[in-house]
């Protein structure tokens, strides 16, 4: 048999170790055998005196009536985090140096206006691959800079020959005559 000292309450069951109102480890007694200690004092203090106005009936006068201020509440939810706008990632240069490219390659050879879109497609795809050096995170497209690099030097690169090819039949017609 167990006992709870606290609550001087008696078990008969052997795997209780604990009481089941006060949660007190229980101790062994025999069976038949009176708790050789009285049951402790338990001394609760006195309730506060909650209240207000300290026993007194207040005065029910007009326009006394002074509201309870709201109180702030105890819990707030946090504030939602801070939304991140992608940044965009910078790319101009590289398509304008692609599509330079590919206007000299295709439509600038009417009236040899690829002469002057290919060197400035070749300046911005230079300009767009420093700037993607420089900071990979905000600057992109690498592949759009080399194609149009590619692409407006096989243009000038084709007006070169061609003007050396040009200018080596005049020298072979001038020796014939």
């Amino acid at each position: 048999m167990k006992r709870c000292p606290t609550c001087n309450r008696t078990f008969d069951d052997e795997w209780l170790s604990f009481c089941t109102e006060d949660g007190t480890t229980l101790v062994e007694t025999q069976s038949g055998q009176l708790p050789s200690e009285p049951p402790p004092t338990v001394w609760i203090p006195p309730a506060m005196d909650t209240d207000p106005v300290g026993g007194q009936k207040p005065f029910d006068l007009p326009g006394s009536y002074n509201p309870p201020q709201p109180v702030a509440p105890a819990w707030q939810p946090p504030p939602p985090p801070p939304v991140q706008v992608p940044r965009g990632q910078k790319q101009g240069l590289a398509v304008a140096s692609l599509v330079l490219g590919i206007f000299s390659v295709t439509i600038g050879w009417c009236c040899s206006i690829g002469l002057l879109s290919a060197p400035i497609g070749i300046v911005l795809g230079i300009v767009s691959l420093v700037q993607i050096k420089n900071d990979p995170t905000n600057n992109t497209g690498k592949p759009l800079s080399i194609i149009g690099i590619v692409l407006s030097g096989v243009y000038i690169v084709f007006w070169i020959l061609l003007f050396m090819l040009y200018g080596f039949a005049l020298f072979m017609g001038s020796l014939n005559h």
